[in-house]
This record gives structure tokens, sequence and C-alpha cells, in this order.
């Protein structure tokens, strides 16, 4: 996850050449209280999670499923996929692509952005796909994005499922201030691993809610799946509804 640092510190050069793939949309079935934008995970798309989401009984949800830009992946000796950002290796001091996340991040508020004034507004992943919402977190709290451009979505909650936090290691120190810590602490953030993951190990869930916690995201959850690999199960999914379902205050 090289970068250059010079290029990470403006605007106009922090949108890589990339050109995201078709988004997916799931409209509610009853009154729109919710939209949330679900990233999928590495070498998929946003069509195949919409099909599921579709399925859940979430009727005031909205769910806006885009589909990552194809770009070369480090970890695959440099064969594109699809990705919202590279990843070098599957590993806790692997080094971060601020500026693929940034530019992830972005769109992703983007997205968002154009949605009524009394809809809540989250976002929610699996895989790298969780790594982009748990950083969306950090990037709300914060009020700025990695690259120090401000962050434009008040959001009102985070999902991450089988996924990492990215940059958890940098988050030390710098939700000191007031406002940053109120925004950290009255977001709700699920984070769910399966035990048997193997593609993703289940410590960097575990871990990755630790750190939310330390940083003061104190209404972080976290769950873990004995036997689950990395992908996701019924029971997963049915404790998401019931936990959106709570924390959203929809009216079911």
């Amino acid at each position: 996850m090289s970068f250059s640092s010079a290029a990470v510190g403006s605007s106009r050069n922090l949108r890589r050449a990339v050109e995201f793939g078709k988004t997916h949309v799931v409209k509610p079935k009853g009154k729109h209280q919710a939209t949330i934008v679900w990233l999928h995970g590495l070498g998929d798309n946003g069509s195949s999670w919409s099909q599921l989401l579709e399925t859940l009984p979430l009727p005031n949800i909205k769910w806006i499923c885009p589909t990552a830009p194809s770009q070369p992946i480090s970890l695959f000796g440099g064969f594109p996929s699809t990705a919202w950002f590279d990843v070098v290796d599957i590993n806790e001091d692997g080094p971060d692509d601020v500026e693929g996340l940034d530019v992830a991040a972005a769109h992703v508020a983007n997205l968002l952005s154009n949605e009524p004034a009394d809809i809540k507004l989250g976002v929610g992943g699996f895989s790298m796909g969780a790594g982009t919402s748990l950083y969306s977190a950090t990037c709300f709290a914060l009020g700025k994005y990695g690259n120090g451009n401000p962050y434009p979505i008040n959001l009102s909650t985070v999902i991450g499922l089988s996924g990492w936090l990215p940059c958890a290691k940098t988050l030390t120190g710098k939700l000191e201030e007031e406002q940053i810590k109120n925004r950290a602490a009255s977001l709700p953030v699920l984070v769910c691993h399966g035990k048997g993951d193997d593609v993703v190990p289940f410590k960097f869930g575990e871990k990755s809610s630790e750190a939310l916690i330390a940083n003061g995201f104190k209404k972080t959850t976290f769950k873990g799946y004995n036997g689950l690999g990395h992908y996701t199960i019924p029971q997963e999914l049915d404790e998401l509804c019931a936990w959106l379902t709570s924390t959203l205050g929809l009216e079911g």
C-alpha cells in the first residue's frame, strides 16, 4: 500500500484514476427511515450483496450497493481486481493505503450526500468493504479524511463483517478534542467475525473492536461466531437486523 505522501496532501491529487462500477439500489419496501451504503469484498461486486440485502426483513432501509473500481492489487502481484483500496498483505503490521481508503470513503460519502435530511445514514460492508466502513467511522469522528479534507456526512451507524480497522495504529491520541470524542462516543458500530475465518483472521476483527473502544467508540458491539469462515450465515444476518432495528429505531 505504498503511496506518495506529497500526493495525498491536496484534494486535486487525491482522486486516483479509478472508475467505479455499477451501483445497485434496493429501495425500501416500507417507510424510508435509513439509507445504508453497503460495500462488497475483494473481487466481488455490488450486485451480489444487493440481492442478499433485499431479502432481509428491514423494510425501512434503502441499501446502496456500489461496485469498487478494478485496480492492481499488490497482494495479487499487481493483478487487477475490484477493490476499494490496495492491500499489500493481510497482517497487523502491513502498510495502509490511506490514499485509496480516502477515495473509497469519499465515494461512500458522495452516495449518501443526496439523501433527505430526516433520513439516518450509515455504511457497512464485508471484508475489505468492512475495512472501508470502519475507516469511514474514524473519518466521521475526526471530521476529516486521512488527507485532511473535511468529512461531510453525519453517520448514524457503521457495520463491519469479517473485516478489520485500517490505520488502527495511528488513531492513538487523535481523538482527544471534545467534539471528536462526542462524535466517536455517539456512533453505534457493529463488528462481527467468524472464528474459523482463514482469509481475515478472527483476531483482526476482535482487535479492531478493541481499538475502536479504546479510542472512544463506546457504542461498539463485537460478535464472534464459532465455526464461521470468510462468509456470512443466517444467524449473523438475523442479529444484524435486530441490531439495526434497535439502533436506528426502525418501525419494522
